[in-house]
């Protein structure tokens, strides 16, 4: 599963630099311009959101067997109560599955009509940090705190966790505003509101992640230098 998100988040900047890339070739008489825009329009960047349902759907169950597991100790069966205690450590996880489930889904393969290929790829690349972040907790699984490479994916982490999951609606933003010809302060009002909306609460929790994860890392580089000087 891992190396099929890492695969997904670079496939599609990928096929864009390639396109790209050809028609220029092909194409030497357009502009720059139209290049880019010809290499957003690809049948992928609609289909491949179905494999989003799928992975949404075992994942949820996956986590509540986490928590099934955890708890068995002391009940052995599955109960309204498990459930509940799923739901509540873990609300944002479920809420932002939820989300893509029953709002990214059909706005990226309905709603927005022909529109927006460029942007639904920029949604796919969040998940370049996916791999990550799995490896970090399979290291703590093993207890492989103090291992350099546990550190060196730290590092990792928190770099494409912060470019593909928070600077990259910037990123999106400030295209659009080239694209259009406008600074990046006028984006935001030169598009539907329910965009900006949206946007608002996709990159909401990963501001919140992100922040954990920064905690995360303070406390391990805080605590290896105190265990040295100890």
């Amino acid at each position: 599963m891992l190396l099929t998100l890492a695969w997904g988040s670079l496939f599609f900047p990928g096929l864009f630099a390639l396109c790209t890339w050809g028609l220029r070739r092909a194409r030497p008489a357009w502009s720059d311009s139209d290049c880019v825009m010809i290499s957003t329009r690809h049948w992928l960047a609609r289909e491949y959101v179905w494999f989003l349902i799928p992975y949404m759907i075992y994942d949820s169950y996956a986590m509540y067997l986490c928590e099934w597991y955890r708890t068995r100790d002391q009940n052995h069966r599955h109960s309204l109560t498990t459930f509940r205690n799923f739901l509540s450590k873990n609300r944002l996880m479920v809420a932002h599955h939820a989300v893509i489930l029953f709002v990214l889904v059909p706005v990226a393969q309905r709603l927005r009509g022909d529109l927006g290929d460029f942007f639904v790829g920029c949604i796919f690349m969040a998940e370049l940090s996916t791999p990550f972040v799995s490896l970090g907790r399979v290291l703590i699984q093993l207890k492989q705190q103090h291992t350099l490479l546990y550190k060196v994916n730290g590092i990792l982490t928190l770099t494409t966790f912060l470019s593909c999951r928070i600077l990259l609606f910037p990123f999106m933003y400030w295209s659009y505003g080239q694209q259009q010809g406008l600074s990046p302060l006028r984006v935001p009002f030169s598009i539907p509101f329910y965009c900006n909306v949206a946007n608002a609460f996709l990159i909401a929790p990963q501001i919140y992640w992100f922040s954990l994860l920064c905690k995360k890392a303070t406390r391990l580089f805080d605590t290896a230098p105190a265990k040295k000087d100890g």
